[in-house]
């Protein structure tokens, strides 16, 4: 089989997080965080579901691990849940919390395995949404106190560290749009959520690295933004919402600034003191890449985001092959990324791991009980064509994801993993993808 040609150092890896995969919401002491009482709300999640049991992970991490022990992954990408080790988000750390992350940091290694550890992929404890959650500048401090916890305990073996997960996204759609948790309703007004992010960020770089631990970057998403055409309302939009959900969150860390001064007028408290802690240097930089943006002008119809008023509007790409949740498979996007953040950043970007990408098909175990996935086993062989063709030093690809898990708003609609997993047996069987993603790991030897 023609597999793509990738250095004998590169790390190919799987992600989950938290959430998505756990289950045991009331196990140990755990408190309670903004997804739990989000999706207990009705109508907010397709089909009423929950994370209540999700995957069973905290029950059944050790036939997880073997999976990807069998499947040779160098690294596993989990996240760790803030209301485990600390359920009010804040004082002593929860100590049968952060023994879980011990069971699984020393079960990943002694399978070979790299832990790389994200401390937010946004189930943030309830108790600091109720005292405003990340509009609040203490949630920044909050944060890197927790990561000074998590560090302190699990530093020494955990071999990469990422303190966000996609901050944009938790901005957009938590803050600002409110189709996730907390499900905030704000508009520009959460701009400041981005800000406190990106602070808390900073901090937790400085308070991981306070307690010893190295190999530090983020889990970022971009997309490369794409006017619908060439008319000058459509370009502004495209450069509008370009500056606002890509260059808001990677210029502060790569380059110490906002994108733009009316970006950064609207940023809470001592912007510029507070941009010198966003600016710690990173060891590296993660990108999740999933598909580029189509942006239009205002009101003209088409908008992903109805109802919601936005100086742009943003549409489905068109001419392109789509996945089972719609959204458009374009590999050269990625590479078009890729190049874009080595132009805009030249030496001052550290090297690149993407950090997540993937795709979601329904798919079924079938008579032979097998499940055939050969349109996912084409989106990554692709997309690792493109960091290839892209020339810029990536060093690494987390698959997203290791198991079929809960999407989020869209319930457990959406399957994303190598192995699918049965929700109500919760029997896990390897995807031909996973074989796949096996056989190219070995490949590369």
């Amino acid at each position: 089989m023609d597999f793509p040609k990738l250095p004998k150092d590169f790390t190919f890896g799987v992600s989950a997080a938290s959430y998505q995969i756990e289950g045991a919401v009331r196990a140990d002491g755990r408190g309670v965080s903004i997804w739990d009482t989000f999706t207990a709300e009705p109508g907010r999640i397709k089909n009423g579901d929950t994370g209540d049991v999700a995957c069973d992970h905290y029950h059944r991490y050790r036939e997880d691990v073997a999976l990807m022990k069998d499947l040779g992954v160098d690294a596993y990408r989990f996240s760790i849940a803030w209301p485990r080790v600390q359920p009010t988000g804040s004082g002593a750390a929860n100590e049968a919390g952060l023994d879980f992350y011990d069971r699984l940091v020393d079960e990943l290694l002694a399978a070979g395995i790299t832990p790389a550890a994200t401390l937010y992929h946004w189930d943030l404890p309830q108790a600091l949404e109720d005292a405003g959650g990340w509009t609040n500048r203490d949630t920044a401090a909050r944060l890197a106190e927790y990561a000074g916890i998590v560090g302190a305990r699990l530093g020494d073996r955990v071999g990469m560290w990422m303190p966000l997960n996609e901050p944009v996204v938790v901005t957009m759609f938590g803050y600002a749009i409110g189709t996730h948790a907390p499900g905030k309703q704000l508009g520009f007004g959460a701009l400041p959520v981005a800000h406190h992010q990106l602070l808390g960020h900073g901090l937790s770089v400085q308070a991981l690295r306070a307690t010893g631990c190295t190999n530090i970057g983020i889990a970022s998403n971009h997309a490369p933004t794409w006017a619908a055409s060439d008319s000058p309302e459509d370009r502004q939009a495209a450069d509008i919402f370009d500056a606002l959900v890509n260059w808001t969150f990677a210029d502060p860390i790569l380059r110490g600034q906002y994108p733009d001064p009316l970006v950064a007028a609207a940023m809470p408290g001592p912007v510029a003191e507070d941009l010198k802690v966003i600016a710690e240097p990173l060891d590296w930089f993660g990108i999740n890449y999933y598909q580029p943006a189509l942006v239009a002008a205002p009101g003209s119809g088409g908008s992903l985001l109805p109802g919601v008023e936005l100086p742009f509007d943003l549409r489905t790409t068109e001419g392109y092959p789509k996945t089972d949740f719609g959204w458009s498979v374009v590999p050269d996007g990625l590479r078009e990324l890729l190049v874009t953040f080595k132009e805009r950043y030249g030496d001052a970007l550290p090297p690149i791991y993407i950090t997540e990408s993937g795709c979601s098909y329904h798919d079924t175990v079938g008579p032979d009980g097998a499940v055939h996935d050969q349109a996912r086993i084409d989106y990554h062989d692709k997309h690792l064509r493109a960091v290839i063709e892209s020339e810029v030093d990536v060093r690494g690809y987390f698959a997203w994801s290791i198991l079929d898990n809960f999407e989020w708003a869209e319930g457990f609609t959406e399957r994303f993993g190598l192995v699918h997993v049965d929700y109500s047996t919760q029997v896990r069987t390897p995807k031909d993808s996973y074989r796949w993603y096996r056989d190219l790991i070995k490949s590369r030897q």
